[in-house]
């Protein structure tokens, strides 16, 4: 399947953003990415796509976590 494919494209790419613009960017494909795969679950039930899911998961938090920055201290 082609949305697979592009799931584990994403997942080996490097995950070097070195803008905030790239970093929307990528947040959002991963989102795009995991609610069409989530869709596809939902019919098959299969467990290769819920692991894909979590790992997609974990990449984009990691990435809006960056996005969010540090917090400052008073």
């Amino acid at each position: 399947m082609e949305l697979i494919k592009r799931a584990q494209e994403f997942e080996t790419r490097k995950m070097r953003f070195p803008t905030t613009s790239d970093r929307i960017l990528a947040a959002r494909e991963a989102k795009e990415l995991i609610l069409s795969l989530n869709e596809i679950y939902k019919k098959t039930k299969d467990a290769k796509l819920m692991d894909i899911m979590k790992r997609l998961t974990a990449i984009k938090q990691r990435i809006e976590k960056r996005l969010k920055g540090k917090p400052l201290t008073a």
